[in-house]
Parts: structure tokens; C-alpha cells; sequence
């Protein structure tokens, strides 16, 4: 076998990986309809066993994370109590928090006065890049939660 053929092959076999990866990288991604799901059911956990508990599920419980996916909190002075994504941001306010585009997404989040959706741009913890993002969130009286999915 010659040294071409060898770099030809082994390029092909480089090529195929890397398609691959892309490929599982795709199915990992969850969908909106996921997102808006767990929200939901975040909610209704909420409702069901009171701000302490939820939000030490949401913070540690594998119920709560799926894939990309997991709930965040927001109290509506945007003191975020839960976070299944990044801990360090727990206890924080970051009410003036702004995307990568300038965008003031906590103030649209605690501003959802039933549910709907809110874009922005976020660090994605799965590949480590800022990606567009929107999540459903819902308003749970002096709280809101959400779920994001990015596109």
C-alpha cells in the first residue's frame, strides 16, 4: 500500500467519524416540544410539592435533566433559586443579565405573566458554544420556570 492510498483511506475513515459525531450531536438535541413538556411538568411538580422541594429537585434530581434539557428558576426579582444547568448562577440576581446580542432575556422571562416563549442566545453546556435558545417558561406566582431547547 503506498503512502497516498494509506492518507486517502485514512481520510475517508477521518471524514466518516466526523459524521458520525455531527449525526449524534443532531439526536442529542432535544426538541421545543420536549422543553415545553418538562416545563410543565416542572410546574406541576412545583404546584404539587411547594418552592423548597421543586427546586431541590430541579437542582439535583436526574428526573429534571434530560439530554440538553433542564428547569431553571427565576424569582421575579430575577434571584435565580434553581438552575439544573449551572449551578454557580444559584442565589444570584440577574435581572440585568444580557445575551451575546444585548438581549435582557430574565426581565422577559420574569415578565411572562401565564407561559410563553422567550428566545435568546446561551452558552450550550454540551458543546460549550453560545447558540440561539428559546424556552417555554411559566409563571408559578412569585416564581417562574422554564426549559430551553436550542435550535
Amino acid at each position: 500500500m503506498s503512502v497516498k492510498s494509506f492518507i486517502r483511506g485514512a481520510v475517508v475513515v477521518l471524514l466518516c467519524q466526523v459524521v458520525s459525531f455531527g449525526s449524534a450531536l443532531a439526536e442529542e438535541r432535544a426538541t421545543k416540544e420536549e422543553a415545553k413538556a418538562m416545563a410543565e411538568e416542572a410546574a406541576a411538580y412545583f404546584r404539587e410539592h411547594g418552592a423548597e422541594a421543586a427546586f431541590e429537585a430541579f437542582n439535583t434530581s436526574d428526573a429534571f435533566k434530560d439530554r440538553d434539557l433542564y428547569v431553571f428558576a427565576q424569582a421575579l426579582d430575577g434571584v435565580t433559586v434553581a438552575h439544573g444547568g449551572n449551578q454557580a448562577l444559584f442565589g444570584r440576581n440577574v435581572i440585568s443579565l444580557r445575551d451575546p446580542s444585548g438581549k435582557a432575556f430574565i426581565q422577559e422571562f420574569v415578565a411572562v405573566e401565564d407561559e410563553a416563549w422567550v428566545s435568546y442566545q446561551w452558552q450550550n453546556p454540551a458543546t460549550g458554544g453560545v447558540e440561539d435558545k428559546v424556552s417555554y417558561v411559566i409563571n408559578v406566582g412569585d416564581y417562574v420556570l422554564g426549559v430551553g431547547a436550542y435550535e
